[in-house]
């Protein structure tokens, strides 16, 4: 008997039982369309954050006062907290690296500020931040319409600012913001560029963010002890560690940091992060991995109870079929072809499941449509390896069972 017609005759029996076959059939569903889910979902998240780091500058290390502080789980240490770089520090040492890179100084202002134009207002969720005249490159933020700081205003600390989309859009409806008077805080600001739409990314949102000279941020800051970030942007990554080096070697100095003492700053990659943050999401993985386990372990044995029903309620069909010369190898290969076609009908529906779960999310992140074929290969063979082993005990007890015997059965 050919390997067909032993799938036409599985095809058979299922029809026969559809709706016992249908149940087991969505348990196989179930638990492969929620390991494929999370695994799509999680080439969408990596997705995302590759590109929001991509826009930022891959080519780029930050110097701050403390460490990112991203943590999943109980076991991360928490950053260690150093003294905060002073404003002084970060334009001494913007002047003083000498190298390729270009250094780019920026400062959290004020985190709930309301901007009022007229009878407009925003609501009070804006941010303030002070930058220099590098700091939208360093970002990867660009404008719509206006200009951006020169280095005499981010120095000078005069009364302009760079406002994000949401908040032209809100103020001003379909007029054009530049050269308008806006005040923020206690503050009135002329707006000289308006940036372009870019949403959230990594908890940052630029549309609903006002951007001010550095200096003027030092004026106006909420925190009486702002720590500044320090941004460099290397040209080419091959001199990466070199800048670094400098980089490092010079700010100590700056700090006044002896031989022998450790760092009192730090120094953080930007692709650093995205890797910190992709080994993070391994844990999410595994979890992901042992939920689709658990519920296809149990899809397999409710479908190994299924076969062995199947087996005592044709084992006069048995009997029928090794009196006309079925051997033992042929019974076999009968039931465990069965059980395989069960599990890649559940497997071809769980995998379109999950593939639709892990999309929607992405489309929701604002990502692309993701086809993981890699998981949809695994996906079918880890249903090949549930069919066979659910389906080789009640196969090989169907293929022990006597004719005579089988025959009597009623």
């Amino acid at each position: 008997m050919t390997y067909t017609e032993n799938v036409r005759l599985a095809l058979q029996s299922i029809k026969s039982n559809r709706l016992r076959t249908m149940l087991t059939a969505l348990i196989i569903a179930i638990g492969l369309s929620a390991l494929v889910g999370i695994l799509t979902t999680i080439d969408a998240i990596k997705r995302s954050m590759t590109e929001a780091f991509s826009s930022m500058g891959a080519n780029s290390f930050n110097i701050r006062n403390r460490g990112t502080g991203i943590r999943i789980g109980g076991s991360g240490q928490r950053p260690k907290p150093f003294k905060s770089i002073r404003y002084e520090d970060a334009i001494n040492f913007k002047k003083r690296l000498n190298t390729p890179a270009t250094v780019s100084v920026s400062v959290f202002a004020s985190g709930g500020a309301t901007v009022k134009y007229a009878l407009e207002k925003t609501n009070p969720n804006i941010s303030v931040q002070g930058i220099d005249e590098n700091g939208l490159g360093s970002q990867g933020l660009e404008l719509s319409e206006g200009r951006n700081f020169n280095a005499t205003e981010a120095l000078a600390g005069n009364n302009v600012c760079i406002i994000g989309s949401e908040i032209a859009s809100t103020l001003f409806k379909n007029e054009s913001a530049v050269d308008k008077v806006i005040t923020v805080g206690n503050n009135k600001l002329r707006i000289i560029g308006v940036l372009a739409s870019k949403g959230s990314s990594m908890g940052q949102n630029s549309d609903r963010a006002v951007y001010v000279p550095l200096f003027k941020a030092k004026l106006i800051n909420s925190n009486n002890n702002p720590s500044y970030t320090i941004t460099v942007m290397v040209p080419d990554n091959d001199i990466m560690d070199n800048i670094i080096g400098e980089a490092t070697s010079e700010f100590r100095n700056i700090r006044s940091v002896k031989i022998g003492e450790p760092n009192n700053f730090e120094i953080t990659k930007s692709d650093a992060v995205a890797q910190t943050l992709f080994e993070n999401l391994a844990y999410v993985v595994i979890g992901g991995v042992a939920i689709g386990v658990i519920t296809l372990l149990g899809a397999s044995i409710g479908l190994m109870n299924i076969m062995l029903v199947s087996v005592t309620e044709r084992t006069r069909e048995i009997g029928i079929r090794k009196a006309i010369g079925a051997n033992p190898a042929v019974i076999r290969k009968q039931f465990l072809i069965e059980a395989i076609v069960i599990c890649l009908m559940g497997g071809a529906l769980g995998i379109l499941l999950g593939i639709g779960i892990g999309n929607i999310i992405s489309f929701s992140m604002g990502g692309s449509f993701i086809i993981p074929w890699l998981f949809i290969l695994g996906g079918f063979a880890l249903c090949v390896i549930v069919g066979i082993v659910s389906g080789y005990y009640p196969a090989k007890k169907a293929s022990k069972l006597d004719p005579v015997e089988a025959l009597r059965y009623e």
